[in-house]
């Protein structure tokens, strides 16, 4: 959560009409149990959304030295309805009406965390899927 917290913006790749991928900024948020991200209604991103609802999410990097972790979630994205414009956070899509401003939630269907242990030099990867459950691996890097 705090990968998805602390820079506030996330990376969403979606898939374009000719399957070639694209990747926007958005402001991810959670409410209510729902990881759920805005759109303006014109936008490509909801084209490409509402066409294949597939869609890859992968946390800010700030500092590629930091040792921060990598949050990377994949599913299926569904349009929601008014119950999950507003939530505790006060998303941008809130002070905008339904025509303009698109709410969708994100289904997850695998996740991933990669956590890097920088001093020795160990990459840790977490993975969760639903038909696989949880597995973690480590390797050394570089």
């Amino acid at each position: 959560m705090a990968r998805l917290n602390t820079p506030r913006v996330a990376l969403l790749g979606t898939l374009r009409r000719d399957s070639s991928p694209r990747i926007s900024p958005v402001e991810p948020c959670i409410t209510e149990g729902q990881l759920l991200i805005g759109a303006m209604a014109w936008s490509t991103k909801t084209a490409d959304l509402r066409r294949d609802p597939r869609y890859v999410l992968h946390s800010a990097v700030t500092d590629p030295d930091s040792g921060e972790g990598e949050l990377k979630l994949s599913g299926a994205a569904v349009e929601v309805g008014q119950d999950y414009r507003g939530g505790g956070a006060e998303p941008w899509w809130s002070a905008w009406p339904p025509d303009k401003a698109v709410v969708f939630s994100l289904g997850i269907e695998q996740a991933v965390f990669v956590e890097w242990d920088i001093e020795r030099g160990l990459m840790m990867v977490h993975r969760w899927s639903p038909q696989d459950g949880y597995t973690q691996s480590s390797r050394p890097y570089p």
